[in-house]
């Protein structure tokens, strides 16, 4: 069992809103230069460049996630976390199902690329990501667990598109299995300030970078056997001598 230092919350240049040196090789030599042992890359309601992190990292020490962060129905962003891309790539097709038939609009949000893991275009997205999709937060949660994912409600702080921030309350009944704060925000800070949080419920920080020098700004250390969502949700749990801490 050892420390994995993880930042599970970064966006590439197929998420409108980052910046076009968000590609893999770049991300992943600057998240290997600030000591990180585990990444997720989490793009606006797509997965599509999950593989080339994941093939431009290899031979590397850093271990690559697939993921999305997930806009519900309510306009709740939710980090869906995976081992494999074939499970990534079966979310990806729930979620297309349930996305608005909307181009995207480039001059408004920015565009969308797909691109190799030498960070080469291959092409261009060319629906709306930037919305919410239909799935109710609870269905979303649901589904992710049932895919063997993890389904942690992003940034819960914020005002625009964190779960506090939209509905004032943390719903008694979600089965979360933990929740992200915002960068600037310490988990313990945020306990004090939403003191309705369950007691339970863990919190984890990551940099939702958008930009290189964001990438590991703020992390989550994990106590693991290996960077698995098993053991990532064992650790959550404080189970077997894992471990989630903020440093």
């Amino acid at each position: 069992m050892r420390v994995y230092r993880a930042d599970l919350h970064l966006h590439t240049v197929l998420s409108a809103c980052a910046e076009v040196e968000m590609l893999p090789p770049l991300i992943v030599t600057v998240a290997l230069q600030r000591g990180l042992d585990v990444i997720a890359v989490t793009d606006h309601n797509a997965t599509a460049n999950a593989q080339a992190v994941i093939e431009a990292a290899a031979g590397t020490p850093l271990h690559v996630l697939p993921g999305m962060e997930l806009q519900t129905r309510e306009e709740v962003d939710v980090l869906c976390l995976f081992d494999t891309l074939e499970q990534a790539a079966d979310w990806q097709a729930f979620v297309d199902a349930h996305l608005p038939a909307l181009a995207n609009d480039v001059e408004r949000f920015g565009p969308q690329y797909i691109v190799d893991a030498a960070g080469d275009f291959v092409a261009e997205d060319p629906h709306l990501r930037q919305g919410p999709t239909t799935i109710p937060l609870e269905a979303a949660i649901a589904e992710v667990t049932r895919r063997g994912g993890l389904a942690i409600p992003a940034h819960i702080d914020r005002r625009v598109k964190g779960l506090l921030g939209v509905l004032g309350l943390w719903p008694p009944d979600l089965q979360a299995e933990a929740a992200e704060v915002s960068p600037n925000l310490r988990p313990s800070q945020a306990r004090q300030r939403y003191r309705f949080l369950p007691a339970d419920l863990p919190l984890i920080t990551a940099s939702d970078a958008h930009f290189l020098d964001g990438i590991g700004q703020v992390l989550t250390e994990f106590t693991l056997n290996a960077p698995t969502i098993a053991e990532i949700r064992l650790a959550l749990r404080s189970a077997g001598g894992r471990s989630a801490r903020v440093p």
